[in-house]
């Protein structure tokens, strides 16, 4: 009888033992996926902060643009007005 059951708990050992192996390897698996795709999100967020980046500078150049066009708007106005007498 106790040739039995240790036989018993034998199997039930390696049977436990075989699904905790499983066990590991799938999260092993699961970790490896994780950092993946956050090495993948990391270098996307790099890219979409670069384009970010790019934008907001174009955005910059056409403000000081459009002020340096309003500066001269204004300055031939008051010349106009000048050269006509100031007549509106």
């Amino acid at each position: 009888m106790d040739d039995k059951i240790f036989e018993l708990m034998t199997k039930m050992y390696s049977d436990l033992t075989t699904r905790l192996d499983s066990v590991d390897s799938k999260i092993s698996t699961i970790q490896n996926d994780i950092v993946r795709m956050e090495n993948k999100l990391d270098n996307n967020s790099k890219a979409l902060f670069d384009g970010y980046k790019q934008t907001y500078e174009k955005v910059v150049d056409v403000e000081n643009a459009v002020k340096d066009l309003s500066s001269k708007v204004e300055t031939q106005e008051v010349q106009i007005k000048v050269i006509k007498g100031g007549k509106s």
